[in-house]
């Protein structure tokens, strides 16, 4: 290829003429033009394609079946219409709970997240598309996004801010985005340490690095600090961040101008051309087939498939029972369930209609996503409503009120119903669109539309309240010592079968198994901290995130990470422990019996923590495995988990190297970061 041709690879060319979020250019007859297009939860504004669940309910399934499963389904309908690169998944973490788009991720554990973002690059890959892992790195808030820094010791920098990407890469991930903001001063965009040093160094990492959307700020200094892609290349896009074109004719002249070498732009072409062969779109590849400008290209191609089957199911696998007291769940185990009332816009549908609101912009009726760049559009959808009456069926009267604020009337609507089932929820998004006053990031973390005072007068009205809250994140619950609330059902942001997958488990044919991805605290100032609004972001917590600071500082979560109950119970038992090797060769292996000891069959979450020796300075403990075991009831089964070297390693900054610590570790197993059944230590 000419210089010109490889350039062009490299390039964006604008995203204002459709069909999609980011355009390459093509290099003559010999590549052709990509095109790149969001979201983590399903192609962005096109019709007739899939609403999945979100990232944040993947994690709260702790399924990987499921989840590899759903970004294979999701890379099908997106190369279906024709787009080559799919700009996901997200892996950032959640830091404090009211960043707004904690539910495009898996939330607040670099193990869990990197599990997670593992499954889904090789799901999305097998069907065919380029994946680009993001945001790389320090993006866990959207306020002042494009030029904050946010500051972090290289300790906290490897051990948990990238092991997700970490991960991804195991998954050979073909691309890799950087993001909006600085690291310790520094454009992530244009981070030399960050991406020649880690990335492409350390990590020996061979795809390509994307900017996001407007996050390039220099041609050869970018260039030379390990940009790859630049995106979306408008030449008149200056408000945003000033990233005009950059790349292009700028880059062809800093080659000549001698700023940058060619040998370079030759690396950056074969990384990205390398990708698409990987993912063998060379081979009849599908012509673009939609336009989110024009709602009629396209739009008759239904690529949907079988996809609302893993949709229904990682649905249902994902909803965490918080509460379940008297047993009340599931329904319809006797004939004494005559009547069901459902209270709360969170039951129903948009009374405007289906994606009435570009990108998730507004927040009527039940919630199944965010807002923002991640969203996807319906293709239908089956309300909570919906799914409950029909799994009722002729026998029970199944009444409704879907008024938040006519608290009055709703108390009235849930005062003679055998169950009162109330639902509310809470939103959250990406900071260019601004929803009901909240821009992007949470202004708190209540609940939204009068839900409190909802959930209250339908407690007080009706002595068998089932709560189901719909959530991108924690909420704050102050009616949660109700004594009239005997059931929290937590479905997260199910997608387009919401209601489907609620009524498989609120009638007991699914077995309810999530496990929350993260702290639901008791008060906010629990939390180790809070967006930052001033322009130095400083992660002064180090890699103390989530249920490590809950641990350390000893506070008390009202529902802790990893918590999740079932309509049966589970017995640990018989741990044993065995160490082989030393230092970096060492291998601990452990495994233990699991047994249904209750009436049904169900799956649990047997998650696996380690304690580090005292002076490595590591937090209480830190989830290192988990197994989702599916075991009928009355039976038992064995669990392995296996730690290597990467599993028993901190970071030396001195050395700039993994080592392992010497000294005695503590293996946790339990159902929760708290529910802890047995442990035993080891020595390295």
């Amino acid at each position: 290829m000419s210089l010109e041709e490889r350039v062009n690879i490299t390039t964006g060319t604008g995203n204002e003429q459709g069909p999609c979020e980011g355009n390459t250019a093509a290099a003559g007859n010999l590549f052709p033009a990509l095109c790149l297009n969001d979201g983590p939860t399903g192609l962005r504004r096109a019709y007739n394609t899939s609403q999945f669940v979100a990232g944040i309910n993947a994690a709260a399934s702790w399924d990987r079946e499921l989840t590899r499963q759903r970004g294979a389904e999701m890379g099908r309908e997106f190369r279906a219409k024709g787009v080559n690169v799919i700009l996901g998944p997200g892996m950032n973490m959640m830091r404090t709970p009211r960043a707004g788009r904690n539910w495009e991720f898996a939330g607040e554990d670099p193990y869990l997240t990197g599990e997670i973002a593992y499954e889904t690059v090789v799901g999305l890959q097998s069907s065919g598309m380029i994946t680009t892992s993001k945001h790389l790195i320090g993006n866990e808030q959207d306020t002042n996004r494009y030029n904050s820094s946010t500051n972090m010791d290289d300790k906290t920098l490897h051990e948990l801010y990238l092991h997700p990407f970490v991960r991804a890469l195991d998954a050979e991930t073909t691309g890799i985005m950087c993001s909006y903001n600085m690291v310790n001063g520094t454009y992530a965009c244009e981070d030399d340490y960050i991406l020649n040093s880690v990335l492409k160094g350390e990590l020996g990492f061979k795809g390509f690095v994307v900017s996001d959307w407007w996050a390039t700020h220099s041609t050869a200094f970018a260039v030379n600090s390990g940009l790859d892609m630049t995106m979306p290349g408008d030449a008149n896009s200056q408000s945003i961040t000033g990233g005009g074109l950059w790349f292009g004719k700028n880059l062809t002249d800093a080659v000549k101008n001698g700023d940058v070498d060619e040998d370079r732009v030759t690396d950056m072409a074969t990384r990205i051309v390398a990708a698409w062969y990987k993912v063998g779109q060379d081979k009849g590849f599908p012509e673009l087939n939609f336009n989110y400008f024009d709602s009629n290209v396209g739009a008759d191609l239904d690529v949907q498939g079988d996809s609302k089957d893993n949709i229904r199911k990682q649905g249902a696998a994902s909803v965490v029972l918080l509460r379940n007291d008297d047993d009340i769940l599931p329904l319809g185990q006797d004939d004494k369930v005559k009547k069901i009332a459902v209270i709360g816009s969170d039951a129903g549908a948009d009374p405007e209609g289906l994606n009435q609101c570009q990108d998730g912009a507004c927040s009527r009726g039940t919630l199944t996503q965010g807002w923002g760049s991640g969203s996807a559009y319906l293709p239908y959808l089956v309300t909570p409503l919906d799914g409950i009456k029909d799994r009722a069926g002729d026998s029970v009267d199944v009444v409704s009120y879907l008024d938040d604020w006519n608290v009055d009337e709703a108390a009235k609507v849930a005062s003679d119903a055998d169950i009162a089932m109330v639902f509310a929820k809470s939103d959250s998004g990406e900071m260019y669109i601004v929803v009901d006053d909240n821009p992007g990031d949470r202004n708190n973390i209540s609940l939204w539309y009068n839900g409190d005072e909802l959930i209250k007068a339908v407690a007080d009205a009706n002595k068998n309240t089932v709560v189901v809250i719909h959530s991108v994140g924690p909420i704050l619950m102050p009616w949660i010592d109700h004594p009239n609330i005997k059931a929290i059902v937590w479905p997260g942001l199910p997608g387009q079968e919401t209601g489907n997958s609620l009524a498989d488990v609120l009638f007991g044919e699914v077995n309810p198994s999530g496990k929350l991805p993260y702290t639901i605290a008791k008060k906010f100032d629990d939390y180790l901290g809070d967006i930052v609004m001033e322009l130095d972001i400083e992660y002064t917590e180090g890699v103390n995130v989530g249920y490590r600071h809950f641990d350390k500082y000893d506070i008390e979560p009202l529902y802790e990470f990893g918590y999740g109950l079932s309509y049966t119970t589970f017995d640990y038992s018989g741990l044993k422990v065995k160490v082989s090797g030393k230092g970096k060769d060492a291998k601990v292996t452990a495994s233990l019996k699991v047994e249904n000891t209750g009436d049904v069959d169900g799956a649990d979450v047997v998650q696996a923590y380690l304690g580090f020796p005292e002076d490595a300075e590591q937090p209480p403990k830190m989830l290192r495995g988990f197994e989702k075991v599916n075991i009928k009831h009355g039976k038992k089964q064995d669990v392995k988990f296996e730690f290597s070297e990467r599993d028993l390693r901190v970071w030396d900054t001195a050395k700039q190297e993994w080592v392992v610590p010497s000294g005695t570790f503590t293996l946790y197993i339990g159902a929760s970061s708290r529910d802890i059944r047995l442990e035993d230590t080891f020595t390295l």
